[in-house]
């Protein structure tokens, strides 16, 4: 359809949107009429779809970016403007946070690989030469320990699990932002958090491996936390990504216009896994280092990475 067609049949539509989002800017959702209501959402779903068909049929960028600022203010409105911060926070969990998984899974997929690949060379390096886990970030000294000493270096949480715990909570934070904010280095800080942390895992249990007790670590530790903790990792990792994207590539969007959209969507993942990571962290400091058969704790990781990805593959579609 010609641009200028495109535009006369289309633009009665998005007048009214923005008439209805003009009201809004005066009083809440719920003072509308409900026929405005049905409009409002009708026609949001309409602008959309016409954003949609002029990113694939249009180069003209002023078009594009006056209908993405369309969508994104009419989503802000009808989502959010009206909802108590309970309302918020179960709306943001049941149907925000899986929708935009669902969305940006290509970032994460991304994420997932460059970190089992360089898991894979540090793993294979270092059963080969110890002393390729030093590229790895591992000190000469934590290999001397795993290897000569043959110590279960990870039941040392034991000791203290409340300390071990908090720590372990800690760090994963720090990794997860790291994975998130050094996405603003043109996605080239995310991909090297992402790429240091999967040889820094890779070495490790290569070295435990080295040390007669891998599966002890693999099956009885690593498995009961992991799923959460990796998978929160790998999300983190593709919300960097959109960032990173959005400055090199932000396709017929002005980069402000790209860094504004998907940086929603990668705050959005952020959000998200911070409740991931507080469970991956009482599993990792509580549970993972006792001494209860190596099947419950294989279990405990099968059960949560179902219900992990049953969640992100399935909630809010409906909604």
């Amino acid at each position: 359809m010609p641009i200028d067609r495109f535009i006369k049949e289309r633009k009665t539509v998005w007048q009214r949107l923005e008439e209805l989002l003009q009201l809004l800017d005066r009083m809440t959702l719920r003072k509308l009429h409900r026929e405005e209501v049905r409009e409002l959402g009708r026609i949001y779903r309409r602008t959309a779809s016409d954003l949609a068909i002029a990113r694939a049929e249009s180069r003209d960028p002023r078009l594009i970016n006056y209908l993405n600022s369309l969508v994104i203010r009419a989503h802000g409105r009808i989502y959010r403007a009206d909802s108590t911060g309970g309302e918020r926070i179960r709306d943001f969990f049941s149907r925000d946070f899986p929708r935009t998984f669902r969305r940006t899974w290509r970032y994460t997929a991304t994420a997932f690989t460059v970190f089992w690949l360089f898991t894979a060379i540090a793993f294979f390096g270092t059963r080969h030469d110890p002393d390729f886990s030093e590229f790895a970030g591992i000190s000469p000294f934590f290999r001397e320990v795993v290897i000569n000493h043959r110590t279960h270096w990870w039941e040392d949480l034991n000791e203290a699990s409340q300390i071990g715990s908090s720590q372990i909570f800690t760090n994963n934070i720090r990794v997860t932002f790291y994975a998130f904010a050094l996405g603003a280095i043109f996605g080239v800080g995310t991909l090297y958090v992402i790429a240091f942390n999967g040889a820094m895992f890779g070495a490790i249990l290569a070295l435990t491996y080295r040390a007669g007790f891998g599966n002890d670590l693999l099956l009885g530790f690593v498995i009961s936390h992991g799923v959460i903790e990796l998978s929160c990792i790998f999300i983190a990792g593709g919300a960097g990504l959109l960032i990173g994207t959005a400055l090199l590539m932000p396709g017929d969007l002005s980069r402000a216009d790209a860094l504004k959209s998907r940086g929603l969507e990668a705050v959005r993942l952020i959000v998200g896994c911070i409740p991931l990571l507080v469970i991956a962290g009482i599993i990792e400091g509580f549970i993972s280092p006792q001494p209860i058969p190596a099947v419950i704790k294989i279990g405990i990781g099968l059960l949560t990475g179902i219900a992990l990805y049953l969640y992100l593959l399935l909630a809010g579609r409906n909604g």
